[in-house]
């Protein structure tokens, strides 16, 4: 009960309960306070307006009366505010595009979320930095940043944290973890992330009782704690996986975080990897690096763009040992205490791209391939797991939660409107029939779910 009670009120410090001000809600909780939503949503459903939107995978933010995202049109990097009562477009700007870098095709140069916060708006571009707006569109500040190098691109989202923005740049190499102060733009603290490769996760926020606000941002194979004002780390945990995507959830002195890599990083399926010394017979020209001609068949000749840090086609020892360490890490849920201490591990059906939801004292998860596992979160005991639906499809936008109902909206467009409970009540199931990439935004008793065509507000009509 008391661990409920510190929850509640650590989401009710970091935002307004009627706000959805960052990627995932309130603290990256995905839960929101909103009463009254539609059990029922669809294109003839409970809608309430749709609006055209430039391609982007930016997930909606409310804050207000206002709905922010961005977007790539015709090749320019835009910022949206609508109104949130019928979708009107109050205001669109460009960002200036600095580069036009290479991006996984399952990204693009728009996928970080904004966050607001004490009447502005900041957004944060691969290909140009940070960038920082009044509600009504003014321009306050803005900061180049990069150039990044993620074999993906960025996906991690700014946050507000104290008087700062923070923002992790997890990458091949040169990771680190930025803090921005809020109202001018400069540079306030910068922490160097040497283990961290290529991660998207989105940081959080936790504060003990008589203790300063921490940063809680996970990385390739362990999650770090840094104090908010001045970034010094205060304490880590291991056993992650080693490219991180999903976001931390916080509820009273305990972090659930959810992360997988490939099959093989399951319990039982590990495959033994030699050290560098013992692949130097391979080194058929002896000049000291294993060349993909040179790698006998297997995960590391089958991934080498990925696990060649630096691109020259070729591994050296520092490469052939974080493949080591990504192939020796292991796909679980895990429940970590504020002192870093693993309590439990789960690791049946662990998604990589969606974050776990902890709602009306249930965990849920949702799998890349729509497996839905409902847990304890005090054991980490499986209450249920079912398929989100008949035909498999998949999962990248983060299931949310309000009003006793779990929301999920699979890449193809179908929505899941299930009741909250150990059981997973299907209320109804309907179809965009649009691709959805996108987090879902719940506040003032609307959804807004964003496709990649559309913007959609969902909700009972008012009388």
């Amino acid at each position: 009960m008391m661990r409920a009670v510190l929850a509640g009120l650590l989401l009710a410090a970091f935002s307004c309960a009627e706000d959805w001000p960052r990627f995932r809600g309130p603290n990256g909780s995905g839960v929101a306070a909103s009463s009254g939503l539609p059990s029922e949503l669809g294109p003839t459903k409970n809608l309430l307006w749709r609006v055209d939107t430039p391609p982007g995978h930016s997930s909606p933010i409310v804050y207000g009366d206002r709905v922010f995202f961005t977007g790539i049109e015709k090749d320019r990097l835009v910022t949206l505010c609508l109104r949130s009562q019928d979708g009107a477009l109050l205001w669109k700007r460009e960002c200036p595009r600095l580069r036009r870098d290479t991006i996984d095709k399952r990204n693009n140069a728009a996928s970080p979320t904004p966050v607001a916060g004490d009447g502005a708006v900041y957004v944060f571009f691969q290909e140009f930095g940070l960038i920082s707006y009044t509600l009504d569109g003014g321009e306050r500040w803005r900061l180049p940043l990069g150039p990044f190098d993620n074999f993906y691109g960025m996906g991690a989202s700014p946050i507000v944290a104290g008087s700062t923005i923070v923002l992790v740049c997890d990458q091949k190499r040169g990771s680190f973890v930025l803090a921005v102060d809020k109202n001018k733009g400069t540079e306030r603290w910068r922490r160097s992330r040497p283990e961290a490769v290529s991660g998207h996760s989105t940081p959080v926020l936790y504060q003990a009782k008589g203790g300063p606000l921490q940063v809680i941002a996970p990385g390739s194979f362990r999650m770090n704690s840094y104090q908010a004002e001045t970034g010094e780390p205060l304490w880590h945990a291991d056993g992650l996986a080693s490219e991180m995507k999903s976001v931390p959830v916080v509820d009273g002195d305990v972090v659930y975080i959810n992360g997988y890599n490939m099959p093989d990083n399951d319990p039982g399926k590990h495959v033994a990897v030699p050290d560098f010394a013992a692949m130097r017979k391979f080194d058929g020209n002896n000049n000291g690096f294993l060349e993909r001609a040179e790698l006998p068949e297997g995960p590391a000749k089958k991934f080498l763009e990925y696990i060649d840090m630096d691109g020259d086609g070729r591994l050296d020892a520092e490469e052939w040992e974080m493949y080591r360490k990504s192939m020796a890490a292991e796909n679980a849920l895990l429940a970590i205490n504020s002192a870093g201490r693993v309590l439990w591990k789960f690791h049946r059906s662990i998604p990589q791209l969606p974050s776990t939801v902890l709602y009306g004292g249930i965990l849920y998860m949702i799998s890349d391939g729509g497996i839905l596992t409902s847990l304890d979160p005090k054991t980490g005991e499986a209450f249920a797991q079912t398929r989100l639906r008949t035909a498999a499809d998949k999962i990248y936008a983060s299931p949310v939660a309000a009003d006793g109902k779990v929301f999920f909206v699979t890449e193809g467009g179908v929505i899941a409107v299930r009741k909250a409970g150990k059981e997973h009540s299907l209320l109804s199931t309907t179809d965009l029939e649009e691709p959805v990439y996108a987090t879902p935004a719940i506040a003032g008793g609307r959804i807004f779910i964003r496709s990649t065509r559309s913007l959609f507000c969902f909700g009972l009509p008012k009388p």
